[in-house]
């Protein structure tokens, strides 16, 4: 049993309230007693709200349900069907003409280009490695993965015929980002009679290198004769560092498994420690003890002689969990849990504060804002109360009114089609819009669930309402005043060991106008930013900004079959595909609470995998048993081989647990299960309801 204290009415788990009474608030200067006094009556404002909102969700779903089963069989006429969703408030009128007026934006949200990363907050390591992520060596992204044309360098030592054409290739991609005023880079000899094309690109002297300017990025060309790799160029150069992860989302959501209140301290004790600038983290690697700590900021001599001081980290905001799950960190006074989105809106801006209060050891935002992500919102009235909700931690906090920001994810149905009236509903504290394709056809699976069988999972992102989502998710951004002062973002590329293939592909995320796109890893994100030095995103939006915003018609065309007759093979081949990523995630999460990590695919890729996919997985699954394209047996079948497959693929980890003939016992496997046969019935076909619950049984059996 948890031991709980009573503030303010609240019963509150007394290691959180521990933390905030001795670690959050002593420092911003805030009275205990006021503080939970404060917390207490905004949540007796907004917890009833929250569930009106989701009342709402659950009613619309409904009504859709119904209307689908009516015209079971019959094609979806647009017209007819947009009229139903304006009549039961799915769709509401755009929004007059406006322009967002957001102020103190710091200029790597508002005006530069470049990668963003998404990273767990429950793992220090990995959070110190994205803030980190701000520059990040070329020489080493190019060497150690598939990006060039050779396959990596293998076994120990260096392999001089890589390093050759490591060096090679950042000759070229200097030649193109920081051209010469005669000749290459390739014939540079001696850096001291260098000439560039534009010397206004050079930006001064680091210790070490020369630092030059591209798009609003910065270039660190490092200079060291004596090193492995400057000794083998002829110019001394040893290596090539680029600006990268301008931003980074530390997730507090899909990204980690946060059930109770001893999750949500450790997880709030690391955003404390990453906003404080003392968190660290010592680990084994390579038969050594590292410590991980915060980079410093980088120091350069500018041509006047003066020195400048540049940002070493990269900026962070806060992706808080959506409004649909409570935590039973705090119970109300009626006994129920805490709306978690609400208790997160709360604390982690509480830590922010001390940024704020320019009591961090570097400070994250220069402008004095807090960046928080809001995930999962469904249109206007739930963007409405997020709005007012920070302007009540605000109040609770003595914060300056839209103090805190807002980073809207375009990654639900509802709000894709009333995205103006989102933005608007926001429009003073609005930075950040982001398409999530994986949650959107989730989604998209769910809304229409009853509309009949779905394509197969592989064939939805060919779908018409898929580029119009895209599309539409710049233009409406652009059309109201998002350029310069707000990020428009692209989504995740999840293979992190594909990084040739990430090289070709990913230059579309710029080339749309977006200012930001997700990579996994640092090391894509060192690759990603190459292509902003490609792409002038800032100069392309001006020639995007005046096309036509594509209509709802598109956008709400359902993937639907239509008369598909599939084989008992193909069936099958989709089954085992879902059911394999589907059981390759769930059963870390379950019975280790790892909540994203690289999970192999059916064809043993490797896969950065998060609650979105295996919301597509566990929803084409559910709708293909409702519709009966095939049967419980056959969905059970996948399931146990695939957990047979899975197991194999887990083998060398000591510490998983097999669900291959533990049919009874594996709660990792029966959560599978449930998250299939139960998908249908699931809120808005989230996963999150059904992982919490088993993932809760687990950690009380251990």
């Amino acid at each position: 049993m948890t031991d709980r204290v009573d503030r303010s009415g609240l019963k509150v788990d007394a290691e959180l309230a521990q933390f905030v009474e001795e670690q959050v608030l002593p420092p911003i200067g805030q009275d205990a007693a006021a503080f939970w006094q404060g917390f207490a009556q905004l949540v007796a404002t907004f917890a009833p709200r929250n569930r009106a909102l989701l009342a709402t969700r659950d009613s619309l779903q409904a009504r859709i349900d119904a209307w689908h089963g009516e015209r079971a069989g019959k094609p979806i006429d647009q017209g007819e069907y947009q009229a139903f969703l304006r009549e039961i408030g799915y769709l509401v009128p755009e929004p007059a003409p406006f322009t967002i007026d957001t102020k103190g934006v710091d200029p790597e949200i508002a005006s530069m280009a470049g990668p963003q990363l998404v990273v767990p907050v429950l793992n220090a390591r990995f959070l110190l490695n994205a803030a980190n992520a701000r520059r990040g060596s070329l020489y080493d992204a190019w060497y150690g993965t598939d990006a060039l044309d050779a396959a990596p360098a293998q076994g120990p030592g260096y392999d001089p015929v890589r390093g050759a054409a490591v060096i090679a290739a950042g000759r070229a991609f200097l030649d193109q980002a920081v051209p010469l005023k005669a000749g290459s880079w390739a014939d540079l000899e001696d850096p001291e009679v260098l000439e560039l094309a534009n010397e206004a690109q050079f930006v001064g002297d680091t210790q070490g290198g020369l630092l030059f300017s591209n798009n609003g990025l910065t270039i660190e060309v490092v200079f060291d004769a004596e090193s492995q790799v400057g000794r083998t160029d002829k110019a001394g150069i040893a290596d090539i560092v680029l600006e990268a992860a301008l931003t980074a989302i530390v997730d507090l959501e899909d990204s980690i498994a946060a059930v109770d209140a001893a999750d949500k301290v450790l997880a709030y004790a690391n955003w404390l420690g990453v906003i404080r600038g003392d968190l660290t983290d010592t680990f084994e690697k390579g038969g050594r003890t590292l410590t991980r700590e915060l980079a410093g900021d980088k120091v350069v001599t500018l041509p006047s002689g003066e020195e400048a001081t540049l940002p070493g980290r990269s900026l962070l905001f806060v992706r808080n969990v959506g409004h649909l799950m409570t935590n039973p960190a705090i119970l109300l006074p009626d006994g129920s849990e805490i709306p978690e989105g609400v208790m997160d809106a709360v604390i982690t801006s509480a830590i922010s504060t001390q940024d704020v209060r320019g009591l961090a050891k570097y400070g994250n935002s220069r402008e004095g804002s807090i960046y928080i992500v809001k995930p999962k919102m469904h249109g206007p009235e739930e963007c409405a109360f997020t709005n007012d909700l920070f302007d009540a931690v605000e109040d609770l906090l003595g914060l300056p009114r839209h103090t805190v920001k807002v980073g809207v994810m375009d990654e639900e149905r509802r709000t894709s089609a009333n995205l103006a009236a989102c933005i608007h509903a926001v429009r003073s504290r609005i930075v950040f819009i982001n398409t999530g394709f994986l949650d959107r056809t989730g989604d998209e699976i769910h809304t229409s669930m009853r509309a009949g069988p779905m394509i197969r999972k592989a064939a939805i992102k060919g779908s018409a309402w898929i580029a119009a989502y895209e599309k539409r998710n710049v233009a409406i951004g652009l059309a109201h005043g998002l350029s310069g002062v707000a990020q428009i973002g692209k989504g995740m590329w999840a293979a992190p060991d594909r990084m040739r293939d990430m090289m070709e592909q990913k230059i579309g995320h710029p080339r749309t106008g977006a200012n930001t796109a997700w990579v996994p890893s640092p090391t894509a994100a060192t690759l990603h930013a190459m292509h902003y030095h490609q792409v002038n995103v800032f100069g392309l939006r001006e020639d995007i900004a005046g096309e036509e915003i594509p209509g709802l018609d598109l956008l709400l065309q359902v993937p639907l079959a239509g008369g598909a007759n599939w084989s008992e093979e193909e069936v099958r081949d989709e089954l085992d595909n879902n059911a394999q990523g589907l059981l390759g995630y769930v059963v870390r999460w379950i019975d280790q609470g790892v909540g994203c990590s690289k999970v192999p695919d059916i064809d043993d890729i490797g896969l950065m995998e998060d609650r979105a996919t295996l919301r597509i997985s566990s929803q084409h699954m559910a709708n293909w048993l409702l519709h009966g394209v095939c049967s419980k047996e056959q969905v059970l079948d996948s399931l146990k081989r695939m957990a047979a497959k899975v197991d194999a693929q887990n083998a060398g980890d000591p510490l998983y647990e097999p669900m291959a003939g533990n049919w009874e016992t594996s709660m990792a496997f029966q959560a599978g299960c449930d998250l299939v046969f139960k998908g249908v019935d699931q809120p808005n076909g989230y996963t999150e309801p059904l992982l919490h619950a088993w993932r809760l049984k687990k950690k009380a059996a251990a």
